[in-house]
């Protein structure tokens, strides 16, 4: 019987699959034991203009003594992939997309021994990266509050140069001295997918935590139930507030906000004026306007709206900018001063954050939340354009491209 490197995977997948009672995705990652030979050439989904990939082939990059070469495994779609694919805001093209990525150890260099947090690093570990640090003496593992991490770059957001694999949608990637890189083989592949997104919102409520207002008892309002409202709701039930309302314009994704953790919600399609969406956020809160509320759109309406559903005294965080979505327009009389709110910005996350979020999707696992549900659909490297066109089409939540 010739047995090839895809009739191993076959088998592992099966095994793994007959251990957990499911998919070999749902599963906690081992280290593998029998790693198919690395090719000398491999694949990348390549943006070449907008709204066109290109799956390209390069000669994989030698490995230096402080480098890691990665087989990946799967990488979802971000919004900000979704920017890029439209507009290319960021002026990238030609570029690698992909930073929601993770995968497993192949090769790595000599000097290589752990990880980002201490944690021992082998051949076979699945692995994620955060950000790649230019040498900054205020940004460390332990020390996070000088500034945020918005001068670093990140894997998936890389000008092309003569390595190529730069980003997750591709079939390597080459993490490279300076970067950050986490042992996660105890999480199962969709976990692992959701670990940047998470990161994410673990940030934004740690932000949230820094106003004093957010506690155990608060009514929160949370606005937009796209994947990041839905993570958001889904950290807020982890840490155990209960008293929930989402705000969306679509049932299907107000229902899945229930299940990761809202007890109420409020359709903004079905109000006339803001007034009379403020009085249903109200009245949802039994008469009460929300202690706190995180936008989580990217719509300068919503920001503008926000303010009338937060109580005198309460709190706001604002996170649903990543790039640029236009001037919102709010009475600094009415909407902050008058009624005292607290305002914070939440920025992408901190190394401290990714590691919060590892423990984190373990807890939302234990409580019952369905996080892998978040992954609507999946698509392989090669159908890519299909992948960002649906989620363009808003079909899903999180669509995801996943090797096999």
């Amino acid at each position: 019987m010739d047995i090839n490197s895809k009739n191993i995977e076959d088998i592992v997948r099966k095994v793994l699959e007959g251990m957990t009672g499911g998919s070999a995705a749902g599963a906690a990652s081992a280290p593998s034991t029998a790693a198919a030979p690395i090719p000398k050439t491999a694949r990348v989904a390549m943006l070449v203009e907008k709204e066109k990939y290109e799956i390209k082939e390069f000669p994989l990059p030698p490995v230096g003594d402080d480098d890691i070469l990665v087989k990946v495994e799967g990488c979802g779609i971000c919004g900000t992939d979704a920017h890029e694919f439209k507009r290319d805001p960021f002026n990238l093209i030609p570029v690698v997309l992909g930073h929601e990525g993770t995968g497993e150890i192949v090769k790595m260099g000599k000097n290589v021994k752990k990880d980002s947090a201490g944690k021992d690093l082998h051949l076979g570990d699945k692995v994620v990266t955060c950000m790649i640090f230019k040498d900054n003496p205020d940004i460390t593992m332990f020390d996070l509050n000088k500034q945020n991490v918005g001068g670093a770059d990140v894997y998936g957001l890389l000008p092309d140069d003569d390595i190529h694999f730069n980003g997750w949608f591709s079939d390597y990637l080459l993490i490279r001295k300076g970067s950050t890189v986490f042992n996660v083989s105890d999480l199962d592949l969709y976990s692992r997918v959701l670990i940047e997104p998470c990161a994410v919102l673990v940030h934004a409520v740690e932000r949230a935590k820094t106003t004093g207002i957010l506690r155990f008892n608060s009514r929160v309002v949370v606005q937009g139930c796209g994947p990041i409202g839905l993570i958001c709701i889904a950290v807020l039930r982890t840490m155990g507030i209960q008293n929930i309302t989402a705000v969306d314009g679509e049932e299907k994704r107000l229902e899945f906000a229930k299940q990761m953790g809202a007890d109420r919600s409020v359709n903004f399609k079905q109000y006339q004026g803001i007034e009379n969406l403020a009085k249903a956020v109200e009245e949802s809160f039994g008469g009460h306007l929300a202690d706190f509320a995180f936008q989580c759109t990217g719509s300068p309406i919503a920001h503008s709206n926000i303010y009338k559903f937060i109580r005198n005294g309460g709190g706001l965080c604002e996170l649903g900018f990543f790039i640029n979505g236009g001037d919102a327009t709010i009475n600094p009389h009415f909407d902050i001063c008058a009624k005292e709110i607290t305002t914070v910005g939440s920025w992408v996350y901190t190394l401290r954050d990714y590691a919060t979020t590892f423990d984190f999707l373990k807890r939302a696992k234990g409580i019952g939340l369905p996080m892998d549900k978040l992954i609507t659909h999946t698509f392989p490297l090669e159908e890519i354009n299909e992948a960002h066109r649906t989620n363009l089409r808003m079909e899903g939540l999180k669509i995801a491209i996943i090797n096999r």
